[in-house]
Order: structure tokens, then sequence, then C-alpha cells
């Protein structure tokens, strides 16, 4: 059976399944039911100093976005970071980590970005005995507005310096937990890494207003009348979370610089889709505030069954298989062609693909008097459209024109250009000749 031992920048947890800074890590209770349920590790919430007292909100403090049968796709916060003291939340970590010596407890931290206050705060939490620190440079809303948050994420220099600061004043490995709301992902990874960062973990929350309530004419959620932007999350931000952990990945500058996944990770699939391109290791948040702690059972048992049917021992056999197959559009196969197969007897006649393709694409399906869908291969340019629309899975398939086959749609024989570094109406190919 696959072994799911997870060592991590040298944490070790019984499987690569932790739970994000959130929520359902605020405190003992939470952590202990997360860890009896069967989680490898917890990132505890976010401890601040003990400057002002955080003060959240005492209304709705989540919006979100359902699908048609109303599934949770994702999840809108304004909830600020721990508002429970200081000295109580260390007195929990450390408990929760002395009884549960297997599992990754690791500490969530925002502070000031002054050295004093990243120095005060690491001497602090120094004797709880937890594995490591992530430091929160990722949260758009409440602690940003006072240069917390994502206001350092946005800013190179910031993450280097206060990395280093981190670095300097603690024993314990460090994870920089990066913001997706920046044009490239791969600049702050490489300030974290020039600082020293054991790790990055990523993405935060994306900045959002997820809806706006037409009676009251303010954002959900709706606060006395008004409303503002905060942290989405959940299954809407997986894609946008898989590109940016592939390409620090697979970036030169930050090749080789471990991550622990988040975003959107619902199951065992999410999970090592994350792990196959770089990740060491997944966050879970929205999955188990909609779920329940015992949902990692399902992500546990799934991703053990996988990798044992891919001969797997480890999942360090897993992290980063699908990195070099991640390219840039330029680089690939132009030589491989595909057209659109309907499966008739598969075929419930319902006009989607026929509608799909004749409005909004290539004209490429035709539709007899008695409703019968084909494809015309002369039209057919395989965006794959077809497929997505579809009800029935498996009904339409996508087949492979062999080397030398004629292309009715181009009137060329498959093989002809490489990719478009070759191809002739490539500018760049031109100057070449």
């Amino acid at each position: 059976m696959a072994n799911l031992t997870s060592t991590f920048i040298g944490i070790k947890s019984p499987n690569p399944f932790w739970l994000a800074s959130a929520p359902p890590t605020d405190k003992k209770y939470n952590v202990e039911r997360a860890f009896e349920a069967g989680w490898g590790g917890v990132v505890w919430k976010t401890l601040g100093s003990e400057g002002p007292p955080v003060v959240n909100v005492n209304g709705a403090r989540y919006g979100a976005i359902w699908g048609a049968d109303r599934r949770l796709l994702g999840l809108n916060n304004i909830e600020l970071i721990t508002d429970r003291p200081l000295q109580v939340n260390l007195q929990e970590i450390k408990e929760v980590k002395r009884k549960w010596r297997d599992r990754a407890l690791i500490i969530s931290l925002m502070v000031p970005c002054d050295e004093d206050s990243w120095k005060d705060i690491l001497h602090r939490i120094e004797d709880t005995e937890a594995d490591g620190v992530e430091l929160n440079f990722g949260c758009p809303h409440g602690m940003a507005e006072r240069g917390m948050g994502s206001a350092v994420g946005q800013v190179p220099e910031y993450i280097e310096m206060v990395t280093r600061w981190v670095k300097q004043y603690s024993r314990m490995p460090c994870i920089v937990k990066l913001t997706p709301n920046i044009t490239d992902i791969r600049r702050p990874a490489e300030a974290a890494k020039r600082g020293g960062a054991d790790a990055v973990s990523l993405i935060n929350t994306i900045n959002s207003i997820t809806s706006v309530d037409l009676d009251l004419f303010a954002p959900e959620p709706t606060i006395d009348g008004k409303g503002t932007h905060g942290g989405y999350c959940g299954p809407a931000v997986k894609p946008i979370a898989l590109n940016m952990v592939a390409e620090i990945a697979r970036s030169e500058a930050t090749r080789g610089l471990p991550i622990s996944g988040i975003g959107g990770v619902t199951t065992w699939r999410d999970a090592a889709e994350f792990m196959a391109l770089g990740a060491g290791n997944v966050q879970v948040c929205t999955a188990a505030m909609t779920y329940g702690f015992k949902v990692v059972q399902e992500m546990i048992s799934g991703l053990s069954q996988y990798m044992d049917e891919k001969g797997m021992a480890s999942t360090a056999e897993l992290v980063g298989r699908a990195v070099p197959n991640v390219t840039d559009w330029q680089y690939l196969n132009l030589n491989y062609v595909t057209k659109a197969v309907i499966d008739q007897d598969a075929c419930i006649k319902c006009g989607r693909c026929y509608a799909a393709c004749e409005d909004t694409s290539h004209q490429a399906i035709d539709m007899s008097a008695d409703r019968t869908f084909t494809v015309k291969e002369e039209e057919c340019v395989a965006c794959n459209l077809c497929i997505d629309v579809c009800p029935v899975e498996s009904c339409i398939t996508m087949r492979t024109l062999d080397q030398g086959e004629l292309d009715k749609r181009t009137g060329r024989k498959v093989g002809t250009y490489a990719n478009w570094t070759t191809h002739p109406n490539n500018p760049a190919a031109k100057a070449a000749e």
C-alpha cells in the first residue's frame, strides 16, 4: 500500500493533507477534532502582535457563489486574523503539539512591517514547540489596509526583507504565503527565496466582491447596509492556483523551492494535481468548512488507491511529475491534429453541440432533419467546445489524425510544421529564412 507519510522542508506528517490557516484552525478544540479526523497537519489561524486588539464584525462574514445544484463553488470572507488573545493561542498551540507529536503544526504570523515587531512575535512563539512558521503575506482585506497581508506580499522587496528577519530571529522553518493579487507570481516567490525562505505556500485568497444585494444596493455580505471587498477561495479558484504553482515550479529562478499548494482542494484528485505540478503537500480550507473535517478520509483513501494503481510507493514520486509537460504556447506540437467524433448510440439529440458550434465556434457540426448530428471534418478545428457542452460523458471524443493523413480543413498532410517557432506565418521564422 502506498505510503502517504510526508516530509515537507523537514517537517513530518502522516499524510500531505494540512488544514490552511483559517477559521477551522482558530483554537485547540477545532485543531484536535481535525487531528482526530485524520488531518496530517494544520497551519494555526494567523496570530498578530499584542498591540491594538483585532476586532471582527459581528454580522455576516461570508459571501458565496453556488452552482446550479447549489453546490458551493466559492466563498468570499471578510474575517480578519485571530481576535483571540495571543497568550491564549500560544498556550493552546503548546498543548496541542505536546499531545500530537506526529502531526505538523505551523504558526501563521502577521505583524507590522518593521524589524522589532517581527523579532518580538518570533521570540514569543519560540517555546511553543511548533514545527514552523508561515508568513501571511496574502490576506487582501482588512489587514492589508493597515500595511500588512497582501500590502506586503505585493512588494517583493518587503517580502525579502521580512523573510530575512524571520530567518535571523527564529530557529523554525519558514514558509512564505503568497498573494495571487499580483501580475507575476514568480517575482514574490523569487524574493522569498532570496530572503532565505524554506518554502512558499500559495495561493492565498483572491480580492473579490461575490455579489450585490439589489434591494439594499450594497455588496454581500452586508453589514448594516454597507459591504466591502474580501478574500475569495474554494473550488472556483483552483485553476488560478494550479497555474501559479506551476509557474513557480518550472521557473529557473525558483526551481527546487518547496511549495505548499493551496486553492480549491476538495478531493484527492485535486490534491494529486497540485502535487503533480510541484506541490510537496496541500492545504485545505473551504472543503473542510463545507463538508466537515472527515472529508480528509476520502482524500487519504483516494490518493492512496491512486498511487497504488500507478505503482508509486511514496508521495515524493508524484511531486513534480507534470512539471516537464508544462510549456509555453509556441512550443506546442502543431503536427498533433484531432477531429471530433460523435457516438450516435450515446447521443441524446439535445443539440447543445450543434448550437454551441454553429453560433459561437466554427460551424463544424451538421444537423439532419431527424436531429442526427455529425461532424464536418473540413470545418472542425478541434477546439473541444462540443465535448465541454455535451451532457453525456464520452458521447463526443477526439480522433487523432495519423502522421501523413490529410487534414481536410487545411488541405495539408499532418506533419508539416513542428510548432509555431518554425511555422511560416511566424514573423520570426520568416526573418530567419
